[in-house]
């Protein structure tokens, strides 16, 4: 997973790959798009799956334009969210996260957030949470206006800062949809800086309310960011306490709900956790894995696997190239990360073709062993386009296997494949903006399409579903395991 503290390319005699000269920048250049050109082109392994050189060359030359024009921090901010989400990487953008403390406090911290929690279901911003006080905006309302502006105009005007793989703008309307699963919510920062803040302190906004004839306009109050984070769910994955939730209903079904991976850091000992209550499932009459919330981390996924399978599973191949053998020693100064050998990958990484090395390094066998006890419940995974890393490839192992069954959205990520791995976190030294640079690409053996996964059975909760506080998806879910 991207989230979180968590190549022209290196000489290699013998290859194709080129060397690219380290220059100072030219004249009346930045340094700083200077070295973003040569980092990106020297390390990043997606940088041509969607993007031809000559598009990039002229992308790069538009955000110089935009660079000179609006020197401002916030202005560059997003000139170079919207020229890495070209790249169409959803692991390539600069990070609310990884920002030093000033630039985050004047980027992330100010008084221009929307007093309620919302998803866009297709084009519609649906409310799901209301936190302004005395206000009356029912939940399931369809938002039509914010200041004059439409919904589908805001939509239509975030989405090319959004960062996702490829094509897939479900995964891109779901980053734009804050419920609370993030402690900074996209929308809430690019809304904010392209819009800015209301001048009165308040949102002019105009509904229609559930089941209602006609719209209404309200004044909601602009909050910031520590209001905003008085209602995030978020789980501190850092901490010994379970960070999922097990539930088992009355009708015989337990449901897993599972809205993150990231256990990098986590005290917790979350296998024994998940292994005692698979255990418990004798008897049950199925298993719900609800993964609509997480976006992936560590491959949690593979132990719920283990255990329902009978023989070994094979992963789908996939090549894992990167773009360089050691970094340029004039980069080394830009680039932080968590573990140093990523600098060098040494014989780790082996002549592949003229554009890459394939890593050895982390390779396996490739296979999911059958463990312990075996489950023999059916399962049902529900979906959306929140899974796009490691949720997305166990909800593709999944379905290869027919172990469960998929129920709900398209997923985020991308069948053509993603890149992750490992990452370099870049410090621009003129601005000082940071943004996360995965290191690893994921190429299939057989060529896929530019979409994420379909489910086997697709349902969408709507605007009605939500006004009434029914979960159609997890509602179909049950239905479909106690038919078996």
């Amino acid at each position: 997973m991207h989230r979180r503290h968590f190549l022209s390319a290196a000489a290699l005699s013998g290859m194709a790959l080129a060397t690219p000269a380290i220059l100072r920048a030219a004249p009346g250049q930045s340094e700083d798009l200077r070295l973003l050109g040569e980092i990106l082109r020297t390390m990043h392994p997606g940088l041509q799956r969607y993007l031809s050189p000559a598009r990039f060359q002229a992308g790069l030359a538009r955000l110089a334009e935009k660079w000179a024009a609006a020197p401002d921090l916030e202005d560059r901010f997003m000139a170079l969210t919207g020229f890495l989400a070209s790249i169409r990487c959803g692991h390539s953008y600069p990070s609310f996260y990884n920002q030093k403390r000033a630039a985050a406090e004047r980027l992330f911290t100010r008084k221009d957030r929307l007093p309620f929690a919302f998803r866009w279901i297709s084009d519609q911003m649906v409310v799901t949470e209301n936190h302004a006080d005395g206000v009356w905006l029912p939940n399931g309302s369809v938002i039509k206006a914010i200041d004059g502006v439409s919904a589908q105009a805001i939509l239509a005007r975030l989405l090319p800062y959004v960062r996702a793989d490829g094509g897939n703008d479900g995964k891109r309307r779901t980053l734009l949809s804050p419920t609370g699963s993030d402690e900074i919510e996209t929308f809430d920062v690019l809304r904010g800086l392209l819009y800015g803040a209301p001048k009165d302190g308040t949102f002019k906004v105009r509904f229609r309310s559930p089941g209602a004839a006609r719209d209404t306009s309200i004044n909601l109050p602009a909050v910031d960011l520590a209001a905003r984070k008085k209602f995030i769910r978020a789980l501190d994955s850092r901490s010994n306490k379970p960070i999922w939730q097990w539930d088992m209903r009355p009708d015989g079904i337990a449901v897993l709900t599972m809205p993150g991976w990231a256990v990098y850091n986590s005290k917790w000992d979350w296998q024994t956790w998940l292994n005692e209550r698979l255990d418990s499932l004798k008897g049950a009459k199925g298993l719900i894995v609800d993964l609509r919330d997480n976006e992936g981390g560590n491959d949690c996924g593979d132990l719920i696997l283990a255990r329902l399978t009978a023989q070994d599973i094979v992963r789908p191949k996939a090549a894992r190239l990167v773009r360089y053998r050691q970094v340029p020693v004039a980069l080394n100064p830009y680039l932080d990360t968590w573990d140093d050998s990523f600098r060098n990958w040494g014989d780790q990484a082996q002549p592949f073709n003229d554009r890459f090395l394939r890593l050895t390094r982390w390779e396996d066998d490739g296979l999911i062993r059958p463990q312990g006890p075996r489950v023999t419940v059916p399962m049902a995974v529900l979906t959306s386009p929140q899974n796009s890393s490691a949720t997305f490839q166990f909800a593709s192992l999944v379905k290869s296997t027919g172990l469960g069954t998929l129920i709900g959205e398209t997923t985020g990520g991308n069948r053509r494949g993603i890149n992750g791995g490992a990452f370099f976190f870049v410090r621009l030294p003129e601005s000082g903006i940071e943004f996360d640079l995965p290191l690893i690409g994921y190429f299939p053996e057989v060529p896929q399409p530019d979409a994420g996964l379909e489910p086997d059975l697709r349902v969408t909760n709507i605007a009605q579903d939500i006004a009434a506080g029914y979960d159609r998806v997890m509602d179909r879910a049950g239905k479909t395991l106690r038919r078996g």
